[in-house]
């Protein structure tokens, strides 16, 4: 594995208010579809990392080892629920590092920031590499954000985050001889991210429900 192989993965954007309270509801728990993710994910540790967010919650750790560099070149919209969407939209990506760099499929960070769908594909990812035995090193960038509202409802808000990522600085090292393996960029290198959150009325935190990458795209290149 030279660099992430993160899967394109079709979804629907479009939710009904009441599936994703579900989703959302009850403290953002998504640990009914992945085996063994309930260990250590009902109270995450405070982190005072890098896009830790709102202080008015207790949010699990997404660092990663100095030698993995997760630049997020964002301008912050004006709308301040776009704004928090896009941000724990980041977290999704740091929490998703985070369990690759750790080895495990059910770290508690993912699962915060997310349910569904997307929680799962979170876990899918984190696994190839622990299997495989593979980890990440070198600047992986995210940059040209866009942020569009989808629907608010008296119980949810729903805002769809697309973005992408320049991955030709960063590559797959194997965990136990370190050994890094550097590729040439290419269209490979280039992923555009859609990311449907939502949010309970009231709560500071946004989830992933749904993701979607698009691999080589064209339009994140030059």
């Amino acid at each position: 594995m030279a660099r992430r192989a993160l899967t394109t993965t079709a979804a629907t954007l479009t939710a009904t208010a009441a599936l994703l309270l579900t989703a959302c509801g009850g403290g953002g728990d998504s640990s009914d579809d992945i085996k063994g993710a309930d260990k250590g994910s009902k109270s995450p540790s405070a982190s005072a990392s890098s896009g830790s967010g709102s202080t008015d919650v207790d949010r699990p750790d997404v660092s990663v080892p100095k030698d993995l560099d997760l630049v997020f070149d964002f301008e912050k919209p004006s709308d301040q629920d776009s704004a928090a969407a896009l941000e724990d939209a980041a977290n999704y990506i740091r929490a998703l590092n985070h369990g690759i760099t750790k080895q495990d499929p059910a770290d508690p960070a993912f699962q915060f920031y997310s349910s569904g769908q997307a929680a799962q594909y979170a876990n899918s990812q984190i696994k190839e590499y622990a299997d495989g035995g593979w980890t990440l090193t070198g600047k992986d960038r995210y940059y040209q954000a866009e942020t569009n509202p989808v629907d608010e409802s008296e119980k949810v808000k729903t805002v769809n985050v697309t973005f992408c990522e320049d991955q030709s600085k960063v590559y797959g090292k194997e965990v136990k001889s370190e050994k890094i393996h550097r590729t040439k960029e290419s269209l490979a290198s280039y992923q555009k991210f859609t990311i449907l959150m939502a949010s309970v009325q009231g709560k500071p935190v946004w989830r992933a429900q749904q993701v979607t990458v698009e691999g080589k795209a064209e339009e994140c290149r030059g």
